[in-house]
């Protein structure tokens, strides 16, 4: 009993650990693909003003709850971001600023596909207060930009990463590996593309098979064919480590290479367990009120998350979070960044110490360090990161 005191007592002011952000959630795209499991929905007509309207709405409602906090990044996700009129970034914007006060040095970021954009919209965003662009690109093939349900080509990619990086000094892109038919030779030529081309960031995901995409029903179905095996995908990562960290661009967290001091900032408030309110429709949001921490999550359905914002429960409802789920929670997003987890942060929430046992088995399997009180993953951990957390939360 005394440990969960003591978990819910720091609680109150565990997040500044972390950080304070906003999302946006756009839920609208061009064209759904075949292997997302994003909320995102394709509809022929979007009445931007009533969105605008909406967002606003939610955020002084939300405001209202955490009043003051110092805000250190927005990130505009969805869907596809870059179908937002730059009017409607710019209100966002602006009624954020009225609500909270911005860090000097706020990151903020809006997704971009390069389907949807064009030189005069990337204007209007820098205009409004962006100052970070995250491209999905994807793949530099093709053939496998046609087989992932992508609508660009590469020329036109490549064309819309120049026009971003004439507008923000900050551009990142992403790419999935682990496709079909790739194998470990062609991804390293390819990455080995991407690192001519990017400026300072890189996100790059394998290829996963979610239940409810098109990709999984085809998988099931025994239609999707020439993935590579787990350990062909297992080799990609690890090639993945080593040559982006010889161009500079070392991973930070399990998909994400950057250089030093340019990481997501955003990104890094969710990995190092910090608050943030989530707005659009199923959002995710983390925050702590009067000494205990909440989920939160907003109705996935656009129509229905319109109509909750109506009724003031855009984000509904607060589920308690116990301090044996943020335990877990900070375990799992810590384990995630290179930096690894603050060990006696995770004590003062546990209210125990980290296994001995466990922390010496995994050390000889050379999955762990222990270096300045922090926990990290080595490359051979993190290729296997789930495991390592499962053998971690075990009492």
């Amino acid at each position: 009993m005394r440990s969960q005191n003591l978990s819910k007592a720091v609680s109150v002011d565990d997040w500044r650990n972390g950080g304070f952000g906003l999302y946006i959630h756009w839920p609208f795209c061009q064209a759904k693909c075949p292997y997302c499991d994003f909320n995102s929905h394709v509809v022929s007509k979007i009445d931007q003003s009533v969105w605008v309207e909406a967002y606003q709405k939610e955020l002084h409602r939300m405001g209202a709850l955490v009043p003051g906090r110092v805000l250190n990044s927005i990130f505009f996700g969805g869907g596809t971001p870059s179908l937002m009129h730059p009017d409607t970034v710019a209100a966002v914007i602006e009624t954020a600023k009225e609500i909270w006060p911005f860090a000097n040095d706020i990151e903020i970021s809006l997704e971009a596909n390069p389907g949807s954009v064009e030189a005069g919209r990337f204007n209007g965003y820098r205009d409004a207060g962006v100052n970070r662009i995250s491209m999905g690109i994807q793949a530099l093939n093709d053939e496998d930009l046609r087989r992932l349900g992508r609508i660009h080509t590469v020329a036109e990619a490549t064309k819309a990463f120049d026009v971003a990086r004439s507008c923000f000094d900050r551009v990142s892109f992403d790419l999935i590996y682990a496709r079909q038919g790739q194998s470990l030779q062609s991804w390293e030529r390819e990455l080995s593309e991407a690192l001519n081309m990017a400026i300072d960031h890189l996100s790059l995901y394998q290829l996963t098979i979610e239940d409810g995409t098109a990709f999984g029903d085809r998988y099931a179905r025994g239609k999707l064919r020439e993935l590579p095996t787990d350990d062909n995908a297992a080799d990609m990562y690890i090639a993945t480590q080593d040559i982006c960290a010889a161009h500079g661009l070392p991973g930070y967290e399990i998909s994400n290479h950057a250089r030093p001091g340019a990481e997501s900032r955003h990104n890094k408030i969710y990995w190092r367990y910090g608050d943030y309110v989530g707005v659009g429709p199923g959002a995710h949001g983390r925050l702590t009120l009067k000494n205990q921490r909440y989920a939160t999550e907003s109705p996935r359905a656009p129509g229905a998350w319109l109509k909750a914002v109506e009724n003031n429960q855009g984000t509904f409802p607060f589920e308690v979070l116990t301090p044996e789920d943020q335990v877990v929670e900070h375990m799992m997003m810590g384990m995630r960044l290179y930096e690894g987890l603050d060990i006696e942060r995770h004590q003062i929430l546990s209210g125990r110490p980290l296994s001995s046992v466990k922390l010496n088995e995994l050390s000889d399997l050379e999955m762990v360090v222990v270096e300045n009180n922090r926990l990290r993953a080595t490359i051979k951990g993190r290729a296997v990161l789930n495991a390592v957390l499962r053998e971690l939360l075990v009492d």
